[in-house]
C-alpha cells in the first residue's frame, strides 16, 4: 500500500528536525548463530563500548548503549529521602551518600555472581537458542 499525499505530508522533511529526533533505520542479516552486527556508524554514534542493554518491548528489540551512569536511580532515592523526612541541606548531603554507594553496590553484586556464572560453549549456545523441532 502506497501512503497518499496527505499522509506524507503530515511528516516533516528529516533535513528539518533536530539531530537527536531524526530516526535511522537500516535492515541486517542475523546469522546462522542467531546474532547481529551493529552498523558500524550507529556504534560510533551511539558511543557503544563492551555491551549493550537490550530490551524487548511492545515486540520490538530496543538496544541501548550502558554508559557508565547508565541506571540513575536519582528519582528513587528522592522519593525515599523525602519520605524519610529528610529536607534542605540534609536531603542534599543524604542524595550524595546514596548516589555515591550505586556504583559500589553494583561491582559487589557482579564480583559475587561473576564465579557463579556458567560459561557457555557453542553447544551449550546452540541447545538453548537452536530451532524448536516440535510441530
Amino acid at each position: 500500500m502506497v501512503p497518499s499525499d496527505s499522509m506524507t505530508k503530515e511528516k516533516a522533511p528529516m533535513d528539518k528536525l533536530p539531530d537527536d529526533k531524526k530516526k535511522r533505520v537500516k535492515r541486517i542479516a542475523v546469522s546462522s548463530k542467531k546474532q547481529i552486527t551493529i552498523p558500524k556508524d550507529f556504534y560510533e554514534q551511539l558511543g557503544i563500548g563492551n555491551e549493550v542493554l537490550i530490551e524487548l518491548a511492545d515486540n520490538k528489540l530496543i538496544i541501548h548503549p550502558i554508559h557508565e551512569n547508565h541506571f540513575d536511580f536519582s528519582d528513587l532515592i528522592l522519593k525515599d529521602l523525602i519520605r524519610e523526612g529528610y529536607a534542605g541541606e540534609e536531603l542534599y548531603k543524604e542524595f550524595v551518600y546514596r548516589k555515591s554507594q550505586i556504583a559500589p553496590a553494583f561491582n559487589a553484586m557482579i564480583s559475587e555472581e561473576r564465579p557463579k556464572a556458567k560459561t557457555y560453549t557453542a553447544d551449550t549456545l546452540e541447545e538453548l537458542f537452536g530451532e524448536d523441532d516440535e510441530q
